[in-house]
């Protein structure tokens, strides 16, 4: 099964542009040839007049990120924008260090998200959570993903897997794909630098097999992949389109 969504952009890859010039990025993606969208902040924009602009331009907004804390003080604000904004999947993308120390951090956390996505289904909508590689260190020969996995309730509580972060720190993000079979809806594409450096490169431009990591995604029914690139070598622009080129020379649109 392929994803329901077109390839999106996490918009977060270019925030320095979102944040001069919001109306002019979002133009500038979707002449690229991006169908979709994941929104990291509204700007100046009100929920009502971002969604003018992106139905105008045809982006599809597929998800947003918005902090833990926010999600626990502002849940009932955050559902009503998205719900104007037509957008399906709230997303915790990621934890403050002092939230991470130890398994019984990840346990609380756990429950927080608990509550977060029984309100968010309540109201018709899917929460996820977003990894990097902190959660992968370990306490008491559990990692804090697996803590996560295991204290959150799979219909309130699913994934949004970073392939880049579970690489760095150690795993295989295939093998990842298919143990989140049925509690991951979207994935982030994100490659890695083939120098010692290890950092981010263009989708398609560093070690990662993606054919291989889009097939697994298929396979487990991922409804939507998200091209994201921490930190840009090149013009951020010019990185996402790169990205996209790619996965259009491998069939994915």
């Amino acid at each position: 099964m392929s994803a329901q969504f077109p390839v999106a952009v996490q918009l977060y890859t270019l925030r320095d542009l979102v944040e001069s010039d919001y109306a002019g990025t979002l133009r500038a993606v979707a002449e690229i040839g991006y169908g979709a969208v994941e929104l990291v902040m509204l700007g100046s924009y009100s929920a009502a007049e971002l969604r003018t602009e992106l139905d105008t331009l045809g982006l599809k907004p597929i998800g947003m990120h918005v902090l833990l804390e926010r999600l626990e003080t502002e849940l009932d604000t955050v559902i009503a924008d998205f719900k104007t904004l037509g957008v399906s999947y709230v997303v915790c993308p990621y934890l403050v260090t002092e939230r991470r120390s130890s398994a019984d951090d990840y346990r609380y956390v756990a429950d927080s998200l608990n509550r977060i996505g029984e309100k968010c289904r309540e109201s018709g909508l899917q929460f996820c959570y977003h990894n990097h590689d902190f959660e992968f260190q370990r306490f008491d020969g559990k990692t804090g993903f697996e803590i996560l996995i295991e204290h959150t309730d799979d219909t309130l509580v699913q994934f949004e897997l970073d392939v880049y972060w579970v690489t760095l720190a150690g795993y295989d993000p295939i093998a990842l794909i298919h143990r989140l079979e049925g509690r991951l809806p979207l994935v982030h594409l994100k490659d890695m630098a083939s120098d010692p450096t290890r950092t981010f490169a263009e989708v398609g431009h560093g070690t990662l097999d993606f054919p291989a990591l889009l097939a697994a995604g298929d396979e487990v029914g991922v409804v939507g992949y998200i091209v994201e690139q921490d930190q840009c070598t090149r013009p951020p622009l010019e990185s996402v389109q790169m990205s996209l080129d790619y996965l259009h020379s491998i069939g994915r649109e």
